[in-house]
């Protein structure tokens, strides 16, 4: 019964002896991902050297497991290129990113590095992509591939080369190809993987661990305590990494029990035999219309024989071992989560990342650095999963290595997140809540991979050599933001209000805050109002000083970037840079020294000219670029006083830019002749404010900058006036 399986950990014996390693003492180890700080850059050259060619060689050797030439040209499955594409597509990708960073100022094969630049991302099961290629022969893509080994160990033995390497090195773009390779090495093995067994054979150094044919201990929960998860790569990191892995991300993670094992193919035999794929009882709807899609009635690497069931592995089918973690997608191994939960009666369910993360630490587990690791990792074992209970990590097995570990988490940016700007796309396209993060790495997972700080996601109904670890919460899993504002003009607003400072005009809401709160001088300074406060940044600003401040725009978008910066103290958006480029910014209102403003700070949707009774009594009134915006700026002006409290402040800023789809004709202000005279739109502002206000001071120009493109802005200037309330 699965009562059964999920034992507590008092039920287990006090030691628990792991299977002997199979290990290849007579292999020498694939290279880790090396120290790009390096201060010696003769040894930095021979390490980046011994790299690629460990990288570049291995990823040969993998398709010497293809029968033949044939089996480059027919697809694994329809929704990928056929191994072809993939043979050439890890060596175009070095010279594509070396021409950008200008390392080479000429390409190799202009058609090569045409067919074989972009590949196929699984995005939908049913999106069959029939486009015809004329693909070149094999041989042709080998001798291509020679000539860009040549390119890249000439550049390495002599291009000039400072330590360290970071984002902003050119050399980045060479062990930015190496990593890729790495991620190839991979998932092209998982497309051998589902390549018809007539157009594979066995390789050297690619022959799976034995099978022992032993059956695996029932899984038992063991308890995770609670605490802190710090992650987040700083910019100057020595080890090489992916966009998504820097910035910052800490969160407190509760206590929760995980399965001291992965879920082995026995285990998940429970879920096939009771039914688990014929009744859609416990998938998601995602999950139901994929088995709808695939007709699956068990994991896809399972073959049901007349003997019985066996495993497809690489490049042969062997006898089901049992004590093998079952491989599958996200769709399956929610699916049985919640089969085992309405089992048991308990909150079963896959982990998040960070409680991954938790569980990392609490297994006193770290990067092995460049020593073969206790885990099934990093192919320093052979080329297969292994039983799982042979690799122990604390109180459980296979935190890392084995397969991956799917997660209930989509991938999102981390505070702080950038793009490397020549490989924009390398995260930005999976934040999109339908790309699920898996952790821990599998047998083959190499580089950049293998480190605890790695963070892959792939759609949740891919195959990769994946499975999973089941948790028991009362927490729920949810799912961090991942959104970016990408409508040009919010993007705009968020970045004049958040934003960098251009041709050294400081914030201009800012300034405007800090001059309003000069101005206050010794008055009460309980309550303001910000009119037309766009995205809030003047708000947030003025409740530094103030105990409770009122963002007020007839724009509910633009409101609603406050109201996302009070909520998860962050704003996320692109900006254009040239054409289709963008680049991607993320701001906190921490960073920004108003994390405690938030907290005396609301945002309401309203019309300035029919202001809702309740906004008044203001200590303070601002109404920065907002007059010549609005359709009857008179009844504002003449109302005004209505809101705020004798002795209280009205600060106006306006370019007085007049226009008719805004305001009509008659209704400006100034900007005309009255009288056969000139007439400002600062005359209207005192002919209509002089009943109830006296102007303090003269007026000043406030200047501001609103980025339009990376070339392209527009510079203001704002006539900023300040009054006195009789």
């Amino acid at each position: 019964m699965p009562q059964d399986r999920i034992r507590q950990e008092s039920d287990m014996p006090s030691t628990a002896a792991p299977l002997p390693p199979a290990v290849d003492a007579s292999a020498a180890p694939f290279m880790r991902t090396p120290d790009l700080s390096e201060p010696d850059t003769g040894r930095l050259r021979a390490a980046i050297r011994r790299y690629f060619l460990d990288t570049f060689d291995r990823y040969e050797s993998l398709f010497q497991c293809l029968a033949g030439d044939e089996a480059y040209f027919v697809k694994p499955i329809p929704l990928r290129h056929p191994l072809i594409f993939y043979f050439g597509h890890t060596a175009t990708f070095f010279v594509n990113k070396l021409m950008l960073t200008r390392l080479i100022d000429r390409r190799l094969d202009h058609r090569l590095e045409s067919v074989f630049a972009v590949g196929v991302d699984e995005m939908s099961w049913d999106d069959l992509n029939d486009a015809h290629y004329d693909w070149p022969s094999v041989a042709e893509v080998r001798a291509y591939r020679g000539r860009v080994r040549a390119l890249v160990l000439d550049l390495i033995d002599h291009a000039p080369l400072q330590s360290p390497i970071g984002w902003q090195n050119p050399w980045w773009a060479i062990v930015m190809g190496v990593e890729h390779e790495r991620i190839h090495l991979e998932t092209s093995s998982v497309l051998i993987r589902q390549h018809a067994l007539k157009y594979v054979r066995s390789a050297p150094g690619w022959a799976p661990l034995p099978d022992a044919g032993g059956e695996p201990p029932a899984n038992e929960l063991v308890r995770v305590s609670a605490g802190t998860v710090r992650v987040g790569k700083a910019f100057d990191d020595p080890q090489y990494g992916w966009d998504n892995e820097y910035g910052s991300h800490v969160a407190q993670i509760e206590s929760f029990e995980a399965g001291r094992y992965l879920v082995s193919n026995r285990e998940y035999l429970a879920f096939v035999e009771a039914g688990g794929y014929r009744s859609h009882r416990d998938w998601t709807e995602e999950g139901r219309q994929w088995l709808d899609y695939s007709q699956a009635e068990h994991p896809t690497f399972w073959v049901k024989k007349t003997q019985g069931w066996f495993l497809r592995l690489m490049t042969e089918e062997i006898p089901m071992p049992w004590s093998w973690p079952v491989e599958v997608n996200y769709l399956e191994a929610k699916a049985f989560c919640n089969w085992m939960a309405a089992e048991t009666g308990q909150p079963v369910r896959l982990p998040t990342e960070d409680e991954w993360y938790r569980l990392y630490d609490a297994a006193g587990l770290r990067d092995p650095g460049d020593q073969p690791c206790a885990a099934n990792l990093h192919l320093d074992h052979g080329a297969s999963s292994c039983p799982v209970d042979t690799w122990r990590h604390g109180d459980w097995y296979d935190v890392v290595g084995n397969v991956w570990q799917w997660t209930e988490t989509p991938t999102y940016p981390f505070d702080g997140f950038d793009v490397h700007p020549i490989y924009d796309d390398f995260t930005t396209p999976t934040f999109d809540g339908r790309h699920n993060l898996i952790k821990g790495g599998s047998w083959i997972a190499c580089g950049n991979e293998a480190v605890r700080a790695s963070r892959y996601a792939f759609r949740r109904h891919f195959f990769q050599h994946a499975g999973f670890r089941y948790v028991v919460s009362h927490a729920p899993a949810e799912a961090p933001a991942a959104y970016y504002e990408t409508d040009k003009l919010m993007s705009e607003y968020a970045e004049f209000h958040y934003g960098d400072s251009y041709f050294g005009v400081p914030s201009f809401p800012q300034t405007l805050a800090r001059r309003a709160i000069e101005a206050m001088g010794e008055r009460p300074r309980r309550r303001a109002l910000d009119l037309g406060c766009a995205s809030g940044r003047a708000t947030f600003e003025l409740a530094r000083a103030f105990e409770r401040v009122t963002g007020v725009d007839f724009s509910a978008r633009f409101i609603n970037q406050g109201v996302q910066l009070i909520q998860s103290g962050q704003l996320r958006y692109t900006l254009a840079d040239e054409g289709e480029l963008v680049s991607y910014k993320t701001r906190t209102l921490a960073e920004l020294g108003l994390g405690e403003a938030a907290e005396r700070v609301e945002f309401f949707q309203g019309d300035a000219c029919n202001l809702k009774p309740q906004f008044t009594d203001y200590d303070l009134v601002l109404a920065a670029n907002l007059i010549d915006r609005l359709y009857d700026p008179a009844r504002f002006l003449d109302q005004i006083h209505e809101r705020i409290v004798p002795g209280g402040l009205l600060l106006i800023a306006s370019p007085y830019t007049w226009l008719e789809e805004h305001t009509p004709r008659a209704s400006w202000l100034g900007g005309f002749k009255k009288d056969a005279e000139n007439y400002t739109t600062l005359d209207g502002l005192k002919d209509h404010l002089a009943p109830h206000f006296q102007l303090l001071g003269a007026p000043e120009d406030v200047p501001f900058v609103i980025r339009e493109t990376r070339r392209k802005f527009q510079h203001t200037l704002s006539e900023l006036t300040i009054w006195e309330r009789r």
